[in-house]
């Protein structure tokens, strides 16, 4: 049996700190799908297409990451994906009290499915979408905090 994992996020957009949970998650699960959920409590940048395309991009050479969006409760796409774990990636802990709360929320919609949490890579642990789209629409310095592909696309959209 596969041991398939999801990733999700609104990946608004999809940031190195994201990239190494994807990463890492890719190392332990034979599948990880890293799924684009649509937040309406946020107004994104990117729409979904764009958000998905960037993030096929940059996992393109991780073989085992394939990319999807989804638009209803992130438990139930993990059943209709066979998925056996959730991966959750916390900065610090102020992020644990908020990712608790989702947790016992899908356990109690469905105990199978595990949620995991990855603590973040120290030098990622400041970093977020939010964050960096706020310095690009300034022009300021954002290499090193997306990839390639995303920096210029956010170029791209403040210009």
């Amino acid at each position: 049996m596969n041991k398939i994992a999801v990733v999700p996020g609104s990946f608004d957009p999809i940031t190195m700190g994201h990239l190494d949970i994807v990463k890492r998650a890719s190392s332990i699960f034979d599948e990880v799908k890293v799924v684009v959920m649509n937040n309406s409590s946020k107004n994104p940048l990117f729409d979904v297409d764009e958000r998905m395309a960037l993030i096929a991009e940059v996992t393109r050479t991780i073989p085992n990451v394939t990319v999807d969006s989804f638009g209803g409760l992130l438990i139930d796409y993990a059943v209709e994906v066979n998925a056996n774990a959730i991966i959750r990636g916390l900065r610090a802990v102020s992020d644990f009290e908020y990712e608790m709360q989702i947790t016992s929320m899908n356990r109690f919609l469905n105990e199978n499915i595990e949620t995991l949490f990855m603590v973040s890579n120290n030098q990622y642990s400041f970093l977020s979408s939010s964050i960096v789209k706020e310095v690009a629409k300034y022009q300021g310095k954002i290499s090193g905090l997306v990839p390639e592909a995303v920096e210029k696309a956010l170029i791209g959209k403040f210009k």
